[in-house]
């Protein structure tokens, strides 16, 4: 990795974060437990067998680019460098140090300086997401088996390599996926994953989909959002849905913060960009472009999946059906004729999940308006607490039948496990 080109203000304030870092030294990162939460309602999981299935991880390699990215060209990636500075800090601020660990083998300096950040920035949750990310091995079946999980689902965590050039993203997704693939090897019964591609290079990217599900049993693709502010409904990305339609695995949709071309009023306020709103605006628009895009129509085995509870979508595909009606007999410009309505679309071609949404209401109105078969168990590893999209399912009104399918049956089909 090459070293990070930073200014003197900035090695200065590294210095000031790493502060008290050799005194942590004896403290592994991997063996501490899960942060106490105030938010968190005291429940004895019922007897459900659970996969999870919008679980992060990342390699060293891919995160060890994105901070290079964040040091020496931030203005490249506008979205992804404000998410970083809202959650940490001004990147420069402690980039250079964490590079310096990610790049080499020190594991346990990647320990000490998780723990020194914590005491720096005060953002334990934050910090210690980063570190859980790069656990693919005991500390996170050690946590699944806290929040009573059987199985995840694991995923290149946000954004991925959809930050980088293709030429730099082509190698860095394939070797995530090797790696993916060879902890899913050491721990069968407890890992699954999906499928890092870089969607820049269309063609390549079609092409490690294909080797991902024939060579390394891998189950879907994950893709962030847009891809330099592109989306999947764009020409140019066809080679990528016709694969996944052919081999019949389902791309799962993840969010990032919006693209550059809508970022900006999103700025003003501190995380509005990001999981309070910007997340799901983003992906519930890049769905609603597929849909309307007619790729459903010309690859009927294509499925999508959506998290947070479908991206706001349930709520207002009614409104989205008459809407297009009307536009259809209006005197403007019409859409392209679709076979079906959106909501149709939603409801045969999309999946989502219930991951970072605790909230019943939330869960009924899916459970309403998608059905118990479209709907699946998630908890957003690291980044979420598990415990209460656990409490929240076992306590919900619905079926014993109904909470079997989303807690694991529906994701054994879609992703034949």
């Amino acid at each position: 990795m090459q070293e990070l080109t930073m200014t003197l203000s900035r090695r200065d304030m590294l210095r000031s974060t790493l502060l008290g870092a050799a005194a942590l030294s004896s403290t592994p990162f991997t063996a501490m437990p899960l942060a106490a939460s105030s938010s968190v309602t005291p429940h004895t999981p019922r007897n459900f067998k659970r996969i999870a299935t919008e679980e992060a991880f990342i390699t060293k390699e891919i995160f060890g680019a994105h901070l290079e990215l964040l040091a020496n060209n931030p203005e490249a990636e506008p979205g992804f460098s404000h998410f970083w500075e809202t959650a940490l800090g001004k990147p420069g601020d402690m980039i250079a140090g964490l590079s310096s660990v990610i790049g080499g083998e020190n594991t346990a300096g990647l320990a000490d300086f998780i723990s020194s950040s914590v005491e720096a920035t005060g953002s334990e949750s934050s910090v210690t997401s980063i570190g859980r990310l790069f656990d693919l091995d005991e500390d996170r079946i050690r946590i699944m088996d806290e929040t009573g999980v059987a199985m995840q689902v694991i995923s290149l965590a946000s954004p991925g390599v959809q930050v980088f050039n293709a030429e730099l993203a082509t190698p860095l997704a394939r070797q995530a996926n090797d790696q993916l693939a060879a902890a899913i090897a050491k721990h069968p019964e407890r890992f699954s994953g999906l499928a890092a591609i870089a969607p820049q290079d269309p063609d390549s990217a079609a092409q490690e989909l294909d080797r991902a599900i024939r060579q390394l049993g891998l189950k879907g693709a994950i893709i962030n959002s847009h891809t330099k502010g592109e989306y999947l409904d764009e020409e140019k990305f066809r080679p990528i849905l016709a694969k996944a339609n052919e081999l019949k695995v389902p791309i799962y949709l993840h969010p990032r913060t919006p693209a550059p071309q809508m970022l900006e009023p999103f700025t003003k306020y501190s995380g509005l960009a990001a999981a309070t709103y910007g997340f799901s605006v983003e992906t519930g628009l890049h769905a609603l472009r597929l849909i309307l895009s007619g790729v459903f129509d010309d690859y009927p085995d294509l499925t999508v999946v959506l998290g947070h509870m479908g991206e706001g979508l349930p709520l207002w595909i009614d409104r989205v059906d008459n809407r297009t009606a009307f536009i259809q007999t209006g005197p403007g410009k019409k859409l392209r004729k679709l076979k079906k309505k959106p909501s149709d679309y939603l409801k045969e071609n999309f999946f989502i999940t219930t991951s970072g949404m605790d909230f019943e209401p939330a869960l009924m109105l899916a459970h309403s308006v998608v059905g118990p078969d479209r709907i699946m168990f998630a908890i957003d590893h690291p980044m979420e607490d598990g415990r209460n999209p656990v409490r929240v399912l076992d306590e919900a009104p619905i079926s014993d039948e109904d909470k079997e399918k989303i807690y694991h049956r529906n994701a054994e089909q879609l992703f034949r496990l």
